[in-house]
């Protein structure tokens, strides 16, 4: 996939507009960051983990100042959590590693949003592609995502 498919994904909603391009490369928080000019706590990093039978792969996107907390993760999805392997990442998300978000993914992907990101008015995952992002609201993020549920599976900046 890519920011395009993407592009049209959010046309749906009437929010292909939103959709950032930039020159350089958004493919890591610090990256994304300097690119928007924010604090990297307010990009949404979506992140890629095995999930069970009912569930190919589990996207979980967090605050960009955030890990996943194992114990959290695992009371929470009730097995331990492993992230997809960079070979695995296109071929379970459709989305490139660095561009890889909460849009557009094929149905055996489940995307979850973890409260950390509720703490700002407005987030920015990534768009499709290694160096684009949107903005979005939390409630935005939850529609446009087509989000499960919201999830407390982090550990919190104060704790890291």
């Amino acid at each position: 996939m890519s920011v395009q498919t993407v592009k049209e994904y959010l046309k749906e909603f009437g929010k292909d507009s939103l959709v950032k391009e930039f020159t350089v490369s958004s493919a890591t928080v610090e990256l994304a960051a300097k690119a928007l000019d924010v604090e990297p706590a307010r990009i949404a990093k979506t992140m890629s983990f095995h999930g069970n039978e009912t569930n190919g792969c589990i996207l979980v996107v967090t605050a960009g100042d955030t890990k996943i907390d194992n114990g959290k993760f695992k009371k929470q999805f009730g097995f331990k959590a492993k992230m997809l392997g960079a070979n695995e990442v296109s071929m379970l998300t459709g989305h490139e590693i660095g561009g890889v978000c909460p849009f557009a993914n094929p149905e055996h992907v489940t995307t979850f949003l973890d409260i950390s990101l509720k703490r700002f008015d407005t987030v920015f995952p990534a768009a499709g592609s290694s160096n684009s992002a949107v903005e979005v609201t939390c409630d935005e993020l939850t529609k446009l995502s087509k989000a499960a549920e919201w999830i407390d599976v982090c550990k919190t900046p104060e704790l890291l």
